[in-house]
């Protein structure tokens, strides 16, 4: 039932964006060549092109739209998301969307160039384009306010409203009734709890209506319709009678296991041939969100290595650190690890003397450090250093967000006295992160820096990905620890 309800959200979200995207697109279309009062301002220079070549556009964007909504999180059942948050996914989520589309337009019109009679027809106004992204930002939010509130006057009404109690007073049980009432949108209405100690209490005003011994005279007084079994790990022998003796009640019951208290990552359910495996350290980014993320990488690591080649930053640096540098390579490789506890040779410009760790051995530098050169210390200062890690990305090491990976010898210690660090090797490190970008980089707080990269791992999106490379812009340079 619940993942039925659940999909049935999805879907009636998946069809509202779709039919409110297509509303933007011909809405902008009328604005921009039927409105005379906008000709004032921008003028029709080429005539008005007919309706037929901007329908043509609209069943790529019923394919474009929905894809991108998704791995912006706009289909999942999060708890806690802002109406705010929500309209920059969408904003996020429209730009680029928008942007695959025009870029597919100009391929085809490439492509076909030597076709006049096909390359016009996938010519569109930039002017359509621009009034289109306002236009769908604002339909995109209007129409999931208008689903919440379509549903909100239903559930007043007493209409579609499925009616829990939870079995278990403990932590576990306030922790899915709160679920429950956070995610009215599926339209559960928490009747109440089944008492499992003498002693149990309601919790944010959710009453006890019964015990677990006389749990099917509390459904029927309730009129409930779901049971969520949610006894802690102790208590779990008390659940087979308690289900055996509601078996000819028609109630459904879900049983939520303590066990998801041991899950390091996020725990989700597998099936072995019918049987049900439970996975307690689950990461998102696996399968096609892997997939996605890497295709991501590879264009923003050769796009950015080329500029920096062309422009010429990287050759600049390079000159600089022969002249600046002292006898040496310009480059340094360093061991580190990535995904998996897998190491690699990382790519860096060499900022220290040749030979600098020969006779201490592996150790942070600090901010007085003398192994730095005197170009070194300012390439540190601005990053500048790790700009040849893009290399490392294009190879597969690496991507372009993720937690910085730590050389071997650092992670035998902090493996030892940090509970669960080892957990931000489930995914590959990244040039720049979510603590990096929240200043927990160099000689600071390692429990910090670990709670930062655990919260990038569980909360994982491209939204987040571009969140974390537009604050590296801002913030990822000329931090104070970068030394």
């Amino acid at each position: 039932m619940l993942k039925f309800q659940t999909r049935m959200m999805m879907v009636t979200f998946v069809a509202t964006d779709v039919l409110v995207t297509a509303l933007a697109w011909i809405l902008a279309y009328l604005l921009r060549f039927h409105v005379e009062a906008l000709h004032v301002l921008i003028p029709v220079t080429k005539g008005i092109p007919e309706v037929s070549r901007y329908l043509l556009l609209l069943p790529v964007m019923a394919v474009v739209w929905p894809t991108v909504l998704y791995f912006h999180g706009l289909y999942q059942i999060k708890r806690g998301r802002s109406r705010i948050d929500e309209f920059f996914a969408i904003l996020f989520s429209v730009l680029i969307a928008s942007a695959f589309t025009l870029g597919l337009t100009l391929y085809v019109r490439v492509y076909y160039r030597f076709q006049p009679e096909v390359a016009p027809r996938w010519e569109y106004s930039q002017a359509v384009f621009a009034l289109f992204i306002a236009l769908d930002v604002l339909l995109l939010n209007a129409g999931r306010w208008a689903i919440r509130a379509h549903l909100e006057r239903q559930w007043a009404a007493g209409f579609n409203v499925t009616r829990v109690l939870v079995a278990g007073t403990g932590d576990l049980g306030r922790d899915v009734a709160e679920a429950l009432v956070a995610h009215r949108e599926l339209g559960f209405r928490v009747a109440g709890f089944l008492a499992d100690t003498p002693d149990a209490s309601g919790h944010a005003g959710i009453p006890v209506v019964g015990t677990l011994d006389r749990a099917r005279e509390a459904l029927e007084e309730q009129r409930a319709d779901q049971l969520y079994v949610a006894l802690p790990l102790e208590e779990h022998a008390r659940i087979v009678p308690l289900v055996q003796g509601l078996s000819n009640e028609c109630v459904d019951i879900k049983v939520v296991p303590d066990v998801v208290q041991y899950a390091t990552i996020k725990a989700t359910l597998e099936d072995l041939d019918g049987i049900p495996i439970i996975n307690l350290n689950e990461v998102p980014l696996q399968g096609w969100n892997s997939m996605v993320k890497r295709t991501m990488d590879v264009g923003a690591s050769a796009v950015l290595l080329l500029a920096l080649i062309v422009i010429p930053v990287i050759p600049a640096i390079a000159l600089l650190i022969k002249l600046f540098g002292g006898e040496g390579p310009v480059f340094h490789r360093q061991e580190r690890m990535t995904l998996d506890g897998k190491t690699f040779q990382i790519f860096k410009f060499r900022t220290m003397v040749d030979g600098a760790e020969k006779d201490t051995g592996p150790v942070f530098a600090t901010s007085d450090d003398p192994r730095r050169t005197s170009i070194g210390a300012w390439l540190r200062r601005f990053n500048l250093d790790e700009l040849p890690q893009l290399i490392n990305v294009l190879l597969g090491d690496m991507s372009v967000v993720g937690p910085r990976p730590e050389r071997p010898p650092f992670v035998a210690q902090f493996r030892e006295r940090i509970p669960e660090y080892m957990r931000r090797h489930r995914v590959k490190s990244g040039i720049t992160g979510w603590a990096q970008v929240n200043g927990w980089r160099g000689n600071t707080s390692i429990e910090k820096r670990i709670e930062h990269d655990l919260y990038y791992i569980e909360n994982w999106s491209l939204l987040l990905d571009l969140k974390i490379l537009v604050l590296t812009l801002f913030r990822g340079f000329g931090q104070k620890h970068a030394y």
